[in-house]
């Protein structure tokens, strides 16, 4: 909360709206904690506040919340940490309320004040509070215990931390599957708090009971605890005591177990070494990809080039490749979108020869997809193969592919093939992009979504940076001039955006002689909409075109726009001529 003065509101005022029926003002008062407790001073706050608030039995959890916030800041308004353990008592009741939202956020503000709070004052206050939590009747208060003991534990004596890994043991066999789930989700936590020696049997021994609960949902969480232990532990222990459990979880019976292996196995292999992960996880990660559930193969399919990445191409090659060319035609799309999102990155990976051979295939096939995404995520990537197999075979094998998307029914697939041709035309060069890709440019100019217009004028201006003025004077200005002549009015509104947009990238001269003429003569235009916008791009002229021009040509136009029929051109018109006249007196 900021320290800094703002009106102390009556203090009265906002201790009885702590107490007020209507939640709003109650929240409001919650929220103005900290200038409640400086009105108050230290002592205070302390003794008569803090006291209040601990025995405030609010039942919203929206002003819970944001009591469970604010106590987490409020050490300098108790006296600093010397005091810093009045603040426990109210947030130990918030953490035994029953919406989770509110007992996670109270955890995390008691981990805040517990990691600035002394020593002495962690064992003589903290530690007890965590007991309390520890043994407390209702299951709410021995899940927030679980968050507290990474905390508690560094700090304690001997006799007090033997008493503490006892606690969280018997917090892992608990009767309810929310406490055991919260002590799986902060064992890697407490483990890092644990020292090496007590590292390899206790908490060895409440891990192996989580490996083995019979609720799924414990068990997943288990899986996220194989990675953070297993950064903890030496190579060989890792081997002996998570090796094992991750090949026995890659086959569970529960498909959330898998899914979960999927999505941590790389970080699993990192941490046990590069020899067991070929003999024994790229077996795992193999059955993983051929799973017969959708959500794990696509889980396992989004980690394809980072597990390739590990392995030396020859083992690619024998392993993954095979499962990649089976999961490019799965039955699901969502694989196959996974699949394509990442595939690009195993070029480097395999090498010319091999992505040449195995990989152009699996990408043709996935570019042809009728499913857009897995479209959309193969021309993302493009830059990665290009950098591996060359421009030439890139666009004789891959080219033909984008052409057809270029043309796709679907608009969005369009659009997104619009968005990389800049990025295509800078890989690819000038010369290849005006043979193979420019005439495509000009067709989106006047394609029947309006989304693809815009864009396809965007592009032309990004083009116009990439390969500047002389080239756009060449191949796109003159196109867009005659275009501006088309009989339906959506177009020739698409001509003065693009216009709009090129005059700053083609400087003074080319606005003045070829741009501004044909905004002029669309000043004439039947339809009001192409009249108001031309004084939109004549406004936006202003910072290009000389004072001369504005005079001699841009203010005459306006003048005449200024008495049109049309409420909104006399508007835009009238909003034009104040910019100029603005720029004349700054002048």
């Amino acid at each position: 909360m900021s320290m800094v003065d703002e009106p102390l509101y009556p203090i009265a005022v906002l201790i009885d709206e702590l107490k007020n029926d209507d939640i709003q003002l109650r929240l409001n008062s919650i929220r103005k904690l900290s200038t409640i407790a400086r009105a108050l001073g230290e002592e205070r706050t302390r003794k008569e506040l803090i006291p209040f608030l601990s025995e405030n039995n609010d039942d919203d959890d929206e002003v819970l919340l944001a009591m469970a916030e604010e106590l987490g800041v409020f050490i300098p308004y108790v006296g600093g940490l010397e005091h810093a353990h009045v603040l426990l008592p109210p947030l130990e009741t918030l953490c035994t309320v029953e919406e989770t939202c509110v007992r996670d956020k109270a955890v995390e503000s008691l981990c805040r004040i517990g990691s600035q709070m002394r020593e002495t004052d962690l064992v003589d206050w903290f530690i007890p509070l965590v007991k309390r939590l520890a043994a407390g009747e209702w299951f709410t208060a021995r899940v927030s215990a679980c968050g507290l003991f990474h905390i508690a534990y560094p700090s304690a004596p001997e006799m007090l931390k033997t008493e503490l890994r006892t606690i969280y043991s018997q917090l892992c066999q608990d009767d309810m599957p929310m406490v055991r789930r919260s002590a799986s989700t902060n064992l890697g936590k407490f483990a890092a708090t644990v020292e090496p020696s007590y590292l390899k049997t206790d908490v060895m021994q409440i891990f192996e009971d989580l490996t083995q609960d019979d609720q799924d949902s414990v068990r997943l969480l288990a899986v996220e605890g194989c990675a953070a232990l297993g950064k903890l532990l030496e190579p060989q222990d890792c081997i002996a005591h998570i090796l094992p459990v991750i090949v026995i979880f890659s086959q569970d019976k529960s498909w959330r177990v898998r899914y979960m292996v999927a999505n941590q196995l790389y970080e699993l292999c990192e941490a046990v070494g590069p020899e067991p992960t070929k003999t024994d996880l790229v077996p795992a990660y193999v059955r993983l990809l051929r799973d017969n559930e959708a959500e794990v193969r696509i889980a396992a399919a989004g980690k394809v080039t980072k597990f390739s990445r590990i392995l030396s191409p020859e083992l690619a090659l024998q392993h993954i490749l095979p499962c990649v060319k089976e999961l490019s035609s799965d039955s699901s799309q969502h694989v196959r979108s996974a699949l394509a999102s990442v595939i690009m990155g195993m070029a480097p990976v395999l090498g010319k020869d091999a992505t040449i051979e195995q990989l152009l295939p699996i990408f043709l096939s996935l570019l042809k997809d009728e499913f857009p995404d897995v479209r959309l995520n193969i021309i993302s990537k493009l830059d990665q193969v290009n950098q591996v197999i060359g421009i030439d075979l890139l666009s004789q094998s891959l080219l033909p592919a984008i052409v057809e998307l270029a043309e796709d029914r679907h608009w969005r697939v369009r659009l997104a093939i619009i968005e990389y041709i800049p990025l295509l035309a800078s890989q690819l060069g000038v010369g290849f992009f005006d043979d193979k890709l420019g005439a495509l440019c000009m067709q989106w100019l006047q394609d029947k979504v309006y989304s693809i217009r815009e864009a396809a004028a965007n592009n032309l201006k990004r083009l116009a940076e990439e390969f500047g003025p002389d080239w756009a004077m060449q191949h796109i200005i003159p196109q867009v001039l005659e275009m501006a002549n088309n009989p339906h009015y959506l177009y020739r509104m698409t001509i003065l955006g693009a216009i709009s947009l090129l005059a700053p990238v083609m400087g003074l001269e080319i606005t003045c002689s070829k741009l501004l003429p044909v905004v002029v003569t669309l000043a004439k235009d039947r339809v009001a909409n192409i009249r108001f916008n031309v004084a939109k791009v004549l406004q936006s002229f202003i910072p290009i075109v000389e004072q001369s021009v504005m005079e001699k040509t841009v203010r005459p136009c306006l003048v005449e726009l200024v008495e049109d029929p049309d409420v909104d051109v006399r508007f835009f018109s009238k909003q034009a001529l104040d910019a100029i006249d603005q720029v004349m007196m700054t002048s």
